[in-house]
C-alpha cells in the first residue's frame, strides 16, 4: 500500500487536534456551569403548622426581704449576683445577739415561775387547815356548843379560800402560757433572722451587704427561679386552631437550625399588650448542651393537622412569583414551575399540584438561577422533615 501523502497526514493531524481542543473546550465549559443543590420530591406525612415566635423567660422572680429589722452580719452571708442557690440554703443572717439575750432572760423567768409555782403550797395548806377547822366546828355545832352563825361564817371562809385556790391556778397557768407564747414568738423572730432561699434560684441582684441595717420588709436581693418557661406568641388568625397537648417544633437563635420537640402546655387567656398576639406556654425538651437561658428568642411551629401527602418539598425550595413556584432540575437544566401548596410547616411544604414524587427541586441559592440555566447537579437527601436529635 502506498504511504499517505504528506498533505493528507497534515490534514489528519489538524482534525485530531481540533477534536481534542473541542473536547477540552466542552469539558471546560461544563466545569464552568454552576452547581445546583437539589433534593428529591418525596411522599410522606404532611403537617399543618401554625408559626409563631418564642422567648425563654424565668417562671417568676421574687424579692428576698427581711421580716425583722436589724443589721446584717458577715457570717452566713451567701449572696452574690449570678450565684445558684438551692431551696432552703442560708443566704443571709441578721444579728440575733439582742434577741438571744432577751430570750435567755425570759427563759430564766419562765423556769423560775414554774419552780415557784411547784414549791409554793401555802394556799393548799391554808385550805387544808380551814377544812380541818370546819369539820371540828361542825361537830361542836351538832353538840350545841358552837353557834350556827359562826359555823356559817366559817363555811363562807372555806368557800372563799377554795375560790382563791382556783383563781390562783388559773393565774399560774396564764403566767406560764404567756411565757411560753413570748418564747415561741422570740424563737419565730430568731428563725426570721436567718434568711433562706424559698426555692431553687439564681441571685439576680444584691442590694444589702454585711454591716448594713435593714428595715422590716426591706429587700435584700432578687432571686430568679431556675425553672424556665418558653412563652410563644401567635397571631390571632392562627390562634383559633391551637389546643393544649398539640406537638410543636421550636428553634432558638443561639442554637442555629437545631430543632427541639415541644408540647403546648397552656393557652393563656390574655394577649400581649404591645403586639396583641396571643400567648401560649410550651414544654420544650432540651439538653445540657442547649440550656433554656432567660431572654433567648426563637421560632415555633405548632402542629394543628396531619395527613399523607403525595408530594413534599423542602420549604426553602419555594419562592413567590405570582404565586408559589419551585425550580425543577431535569437533564441538568433548570425549569421554573408553578405549584399549589397544601400544608406548610417549618421545614417542608405539601404540593397539591405541579410536582410528583421523584422529581428534583433546587434548594439553595435560588436567586442565582433562572429558568433555562444549564447546571451541574449535587443531590442531597430531602430535609423537609425535622432531623433527629
Amino acid at each position: 500500500m502506498p504511504a499517505p501523502a504528506p498533505r493528507s497526514r497534515l490534514a489528519l493531524k489538524v482534525i485530531i487536534a481540533a477534536a481534542v481542543l473541542a473536547a477540552a473546550a466542552a469539558v471546560g465549559l461544563r466545569s464552568l456551569r454552576p452547581v445546583a443543590v437539589i433534593e428529591p420530591v418525596v411522599a410522606g406525612r404532611a403537617v399543618q403548622a401554625e408559626p409563631g415566635n418564642v422567648t425563654v423567660v424565668a417562671e417568676y422572680s421574687q424579692e428576698l426581704r427581711a421580716d425583722v429589722a436589724g443589721r446584717l452580719v458577715r457570717q452566713d452571708f451567701n449572696l452574690d449576683p449570678g450565684q445558684a442557690v438551692k431551696d432552703g440554703d442560708v443566704l443571709a443572717q441578721i444579728d440575733p445577739t439582742d434577741l438571744k439575750l432577751a430570750m435567755q432572760k425570759d427563759q430564766i423567768d419562765f423556769d423560775a415561775a414554774k419552780a415557784r409555782f411547784r414549791t409554793d403550797r401555802s394556799g393548799e395548806l391554808l385550805l387544808e387547815s380551814l377544812q380541818a377547822d370546819i369539820e371540828t366546828t361542825r361537830r361542836l355545832n351538832k353538840l350545841g356548843t358552837y353557834p350556827d352563825a359562826e359555823l356559817a361564817k366559817r363555811e363562807r371562809e372555806l368557800k372563799i379560800q377554795q375560790q382563791r385556790g382556783e383563781l390562783e391556778k388559773i393565774e399560774h397557768a396564764q403566767t406560764l402560757a404567756t411565757f411560753e407564747n413570748t418564747l415561741a414568738g422570740e424563737r419565730h423572730r430568731l428563725a426570721q433572722m436567718t434568711l433562706r432561699a424559698p426555692f431553687d434560684a439564681v441571685v439576680s441582684a444584691v442590694y444589702k451587704h454585711p454591716g448594713d441595717m435593714v428595715g422590716t420588709g426591706e429587700s435584700i436581693a432578687t432571686l430568679i427561679t431556675t425553672k424556665r418557661v418558653v412563652e410563644g406568641k401567635i397571631s390571632e388568625e392562627d390562634f383559633a386552631h391551637v389546643r393544649v397537648g398539640q406537638k410543636a417544633t421550636v428553634t432558638f437563635l443561639p442554637y442555629g437550625p437545631w430543632d427541639f420537640d415541644a408540647v403546648v402546655s397552656k393557652i393563656l387567656p390574655t394577649a400581649d399588650p404591645e403586639t396583641q398576639r396571643h400567648l401560649v406556654l410550651l414544654d420544650v425538651k432540651t439538653d445540657a448542651e442547649h440550656p433554656l437561658v432567660p431572654g433567648i428568642n426563637g421560632e415555633m411551629s405548632i402542629v394543628v393537622g396531619e395527613r399523607e401527602a403525595k408530594a413534599i418539598v423542602p420549604r426553602r425550595a419555594l419562592f413567590s412569583l405570582d404565586g408559589d413556584n419551585v425550580y425543577v432540575v431535569r437533564d441538568d437544566r433548570v425549569e421554573m414551575r408553578k405549584v399549589r401548596t397544601g400544608y406548610v410547616w417549618a421545614r417542608g411544604a405539601e404540593i397539591l399540584e405541579g410536582l410528583s414524587a421523584g422529581e428534583k427541586v433546587l434548594v439553595e441559592e435560588l436567586e442565582s438561577f433562572h429558568s433555562g440555566d444549564s447546571v451541574r447537579v449535587k443531590e442531597v437527601p430531602s430535609d423537609a422533615f425535622s432531623p433527629s436529635h
